[in-house]
């Protein structure tokens, strides 16, 4: 049975964690705030919980969503090969609106989809999302809508969408906040050199490029003699996906935002994630999300 859980109360918002975090021990799927948009979020190491996901919101494995992560140091759980100017990304925007997709780790035994060896994560800047993932540990999320709708502001608006197909609904009012548009996550595909970003939001091209100055904004072109992917990775494309999702609310609040191909989000929808394989990407965020992702594996979020 589906229940929804008012987590502006105490009482309900600890009974509500504890049942949601049952219900991913269980391989269902789960709503949840995040920073950018709602999230829906499933066991990211379950190819069951995963799949129900993707069937949920009406997406293919082509489609894998963003990786919502509770803590920085899970990044290298997760991903190999870090460079060390997305560390320093990272660090600088995390938790908080950024999703950056990376190359999976090899050893995981996790099936997000058709990620093309890699991942979108998110760290959501959100109490409930950052308390249930410490709970739970690492969540694919994307944004909780059906795919080419809305995507939801409360988990009210998310039951509208995905009804019994989900658990549990962790309600924490509007996402980012009432009267305003959802803005999803900026995703920064970190796989190749220069970094750039494929789709922009919540964090500014001016503030991804005070931490690192090389980093091409969206739509900007590589020069010949600079090494490029030879493909959009999965994560890309499901994180851009998942942000024509999260920016269905949010085309005003990013004039121009377009999606790269169809995120995050993550969820975040790696995230966003990419609420990407994110993510989130889905807000896509994020996350990722949604987001979507939420996710490389998405060129949202998409949101978390």
């Amino acid at each position: 049975m589906t229940t929804t859980y008012n987590c502006t109360s105490d009482d309900q918002r600890a009974e509500g964690l504890q049942h949601a975090q049952r219900a991913i021990s269980e391989k269902k799927c789960i709503v949840l705030p995040t920073d950018t948009v709602y999230g829906i979020a499933a066991d990211a190491f379950s190819p069951l919980a995963v799949t129900m996901l993707l069937a949920s919101k009406g997406r293919s494995r082509q489609m894998p969503p963003p990786v919502l992560i509770p803590r920085i140091n899970a990044l290298d759980g997760l991903a190999t090969d870090v460079p060390a100017d997305a560390r320093a990304l990272a660090q600088a925007f995390w938790p908080g609106g950024l999703t950056l997709i990376l190359h999976a780790q090899p050893s995981l035994d996790w099936d997000l989809g058709e990620t093309k060896g890699t991942v979108a994560l998110r760290m959501p800047d959100d109490q409930i999302a950052l308390e249930l993932l410490g709970l739970t540990g690492p969540l694919a999320v994307s944004s909780a809508n059906r795919t080419g709708q809305e995507a939801a502001q409360t988990a009210s608006e998310a039951r509208m969408q995905l009804a019994e197909s989900v658990d549990v609904y962790l309600e924490g009012g509007f996402r980012p906040v009432e009267g305003t548009a959802a803005l999803p996550s900026t995703i920064v595909d970190a796989t190749a050199t220069p970094f750039r970003v494929v789709r922009q939001g919540a964090i500014s091209l001016e503030s991804l490029r005070a931490i690192v100055p090389t980093l091409l904004g969206f739509g900007e072109s590589v020069f010949a003699d600079v090494q490029q992917p030879a493909e959009a990775t999965a994560s890309e494309e499901a994180v851009a996906e998942e942000g024509a999702e999260e920016t269905a609310v949010a085309d005003e609040a990013v004039p121009g935002a377009e999606p790269v191909a169809e995120t995050a989000t993550v969820g975040d929808a790696p995230f966003e994630v990419t609420e990407t394989a994110v993510v989130e990407p889905t807000p896509d965020d994020d996350l990722t999300a949604g987001s979507d992702v939420e996710p490389p594996a998405s060129r949202e979020a998409k949101s978390e």
